[in-house]
């Protein structure tokens, strides 16, 4: 067929010869038609590597097949960016390969065809479409993952600020949703992969490091196989055996986390143990255990309590030959085939149509989280909460009658109220955790047995927003706080509107409800109810409304004139003189005359991506999209405002680092060498050891930095510096 390329064949055969292996009785027809069909709509277009574009759909569905998964959804990965990236139509894809092969492809599709704001809006719309289509056919994500790891495969042919990009999406958004679906194998890949193209110095140390150790903890992991086959015999316990060194994102994640040495990785080598029977699992860990000693702490069972993913496993970290700790997994043949591919594993032995039971446990979070995000309008408020939603959930609690909480780590007593039901959650008033009072933002622990104390008639306090951690706590509390914080609103911005018009002798009584509503519209309000909600939260000042409604009357304010008549000046520091009464730095988009001011918590830099947040008779608070106090001050999108970095204005920013080092002479030395080259003056410096850490140093600085990039500079030149361990930035 004309368009096909030798390589292009090449590659379908191979795709049809694994599918044929994989599941025998499959058609293959149709799948020869799907690709013959990409071929001819790509045929022109090639990938940024040089090659023809049809290789990408064709690998996608190489590792679809790879997978096992059925025909629907390896003609998806083929047609996967028709939609998207040629001139085929929905309509097209149904008429020759039915209703669910285009309702997955339109699924996978990005809405990059939209015109929305920004590629933050753009992102959280498509993850929006994508979570949608995963509930209704799980299929969807298993493309999408497959089509990310192929593109992480194939990124070095792009631009440098793509792979950062690309990597960053992988490892905070595909990642942590292959995890969920409890496919391990497949979300090992990604990490690794997005590590390698997100920090490039941090993943060569790392696997040099590992590297340098290889062949001599091939030689311990070939004792600990041998002499785990050979006592497992003696006992009859039927197993077979694999090894592995730690894999390059874990290791860097436990170096960050814990700062410490690659030497005191306690899990850097494992070994992991299949057998039969859920017995033999348990008698297996026993053989180990009077081999090698255990180490205390390490021991854990996700056999009897799953992990939310449905994973099952036995993890102990026992003291090896030689002084050498190692991890083991011991679990059965089912347990492992559902740890390595997760809820794609559903496809190998049954002819589902969606896969997974409407109960399945491990999309379960992703129904509720559908349904929450229905109620955030908000692009970074949706990314956020997402993400967080995402990470491993590893504290399991109990109620008092013995039912599992599952929560996420640090969660307190009130995330606990809220999982066991919403009115729980608004009641309680406060918490026993294993019979003992303690305060509600108490973190809870495994094992920790839970009791909430309620009073009727109770609401949420807007203080629990600051310490909560789960997202249906986080909202149903923000749902509350902010009926009642608008009802507020709306009062004030009538009486301020009515007190405005008597002083400017303005009769409101005469101006029409489509009036005010078109005025509203002119402000970006739905309705006038939202324009007076606007108004008392200070946006906008009662006389830029009545200067609309009553034009010929009221003249437009001055940029003199304060935002809010009653509101009490307000001059932020902009430094010791105190001369300026605004931040130049920042301006409101749209709006010259506001006070703005950046935030104390999280002193944003130049570069950063920035938001505004409406403070009564104090002008605008400016803080960092990444500060931690945002999700808490964001629950009512009517004090949110755009802002932007001023373009004229030229100053610096005191930034305030600490630097984690191993403690040796000179190290000081080479740090603010670096700080010369950059031209970065240094405020304030002190250096000394970590009483905590053995052999390691803290050097805590204060820098003045011009903006974000030249700030990114200096730290990833200081992460070079051999012995640096983590470098953070403090809020």
């Amino acid at each position: 067929m004309p368009g096909i390329t030798p390589e292009m064949e090449t590659a379908y055969q191979e795709l049809q010869a694994t599918v044929l292996a994989k599941r025998p009785n499959e058609d293959t027809a149709v799948l020869r038609k799907a690709f013959e069909f990409a071929s001819l709509k790509h045929a022109p277009q090639t990938r940024d590597s040089g090659e023809p574009y049809m290789l990408h759909p064709l690998a996608v569905a190489q590792t679809l097949a790879e997978m096992s998964m059925d025909m629907v959804c390896l003609l998806t990965g083929l047609l996967h960016d028709t939609i998207e990236d040629t001139e085929t139509t929905a309509e097209e894809i149904r008429k020759l390969f039915g209703p669910d092969v285009e309702r997955c492809v339109n699924g996978v599709t990005k809405l990059s065809k939209i015109n929305l704001h920004n590629r933050e809006d753009r992102q959280a719309e498509s993850v929006r479409k994508m979570l949608l289509a995963m509930v209704e056919d799980i299929r969807v994500i298993i493309v999408k993952l497959a089509d990310r790891l192929h593109n992480l495969r194939t990124l070095s042919s792009l631009s440098r600020e793509r792979q950062e990009r690309i990597a960053a999406e992988t490892i905070e958004l595909y990642a942590p949703i292959a995890h969920r679906l409890g496919m391990g194998k497949l979300r090992a890949e990604l990490e690794d992969l997005g590590f390698q193209y997100l920090d490039p110095p941090a993943y060569h140390e790392v696997t040099e490091a590992i590297e340098v150790k290889r062949q001599a903890n091939e030689q311990v992991l070939d004792e600990i196989r041998d002499t785990v086959l050979v006592k497992l015999a003696e006992e009859h316990i039927p197993v077979r055996v694999q090894a592995r060194v730690k894999r390059p994102w874990s290791v860097y994640q436990k170096l960050k986390k814990q700062r410490i040495d690659i030497d005191q990785v306690y899990d850097l080598l494992g070994v992991r143990i299949i057998t039969d029977s859920v017995k033999n699992c348990y008698a297996a860990l026993g053989v180990i255990h009077n081999e090698w000693h255990p180490i205390p702490g390490r021991i854990k069972d996700f056999i009897a309590i799953p992990r939310p993913n449905l994973y099952q496993s036995l993890h102990t970290s026992v003291m090896g030959p030689m002084g050498v700790s190692f991890e083991v997994q011991i679990r059965t043949e089912e347990m492992h085939r559902l740890a390595e591919e997760g809820i794609a594993a559903h496809w190998k032995y049954k002819e589902g149509k969606k896969g997974p039971a409407e109960d399945d446990q491990r999309i379960a979070w992703l129904r509720q989280l559908v349904e929450w995000q229905r109620e955030m309008r908000d692009p970074s408020d949706f990314m956020s909460n997402l993400k967080v939603d995402l990470y491993p959930e590893e504290v399991y609690c109990f109620t008092p009658k013995g039912r599992v909480v599952v929560l996420p780590r640090e969660a307190t007593p009130i995330d606990f109220a809220y999982s066991i039901h919403t009115d729980v959650g608004h009641c309680c008033i406060g918490a026993k955790v294993n019979n003992r009072m303690v305060p509600l933002k108490h973190g809870l622990r495994n094992g920790d047995i839970v009791e909430i104390m309620t009073q009727n008639g109770g609401q949420p306090s807007r203080d629990w927003l600051s310490f909560v951690k789960t997202t249906r706590a986080r909202n149903k509390i923000r749902h509350v706080i902010n009926a009642t914080e608008r009802e507020k609103s709306v009062e004030l911005g009538q009486k301020l509107l009515e007190r405005e018009a008597r002083r400017l002798g303005v009769a409101l009584s005469r101006i029409t409800r489509q009036q005010m509503e078109a005025v509203a519209t002119e402000y970006g309000c739905a309705k006038t109810e939202d324009l007076h909600a606007a108004l008392g939260w200070g946006k906008f000042s009662a006389r830029q409304v009545l200067s609309k409604l009553a034009p010929g009357v009221v003249e437009p304010e001055t940029p003199a004139t304060p935002a809010t008549p009653e509101a009490p000046a307000y001059q932020p520091e902009r430094d010791r003189a105190g001369a300026a009464a605004k931040d130049y730095v920042i301006q409101v988009k749209g709006i010259d005359d506001l006070l703005t001011y950046r935030a104390k918590c999280c002193n944003p830099i130049r570069g950063e991506p920035i938001v505004g947040y409406i403070t009564r008779g104090k002008g605008v608070a400016v803080h960092s999209k990444g500060c931690p106090n945002v999700q808490n001050l964001m629950y009512e999108a009517e004090r949110r405002i755009e802002v932007e970095w001023a373009r004229g204005a030229r100053e610096s920013f005191n930034v305030r680092i600490i630097v984690h080092t191993d403690d040796r002479a000179g190290m000081l030395n080479q740090l603010t060498q670096i700080l010369f080259d950059e031209e970065v003056n240094i405020r304030s410096v002190e250096a000394h050891a970590d009483e905590k850490q053995f052999d390691s140093a803290i050097v805590e600085m204060t820098v003045e930095v011009r903006d974000k990039k030249q700030l990114e500079r200096v730290v990833s030149a200081m992460r070079r510096v051999s012995g640096v361990r983590d470098i953070e930035r403090v809020h």
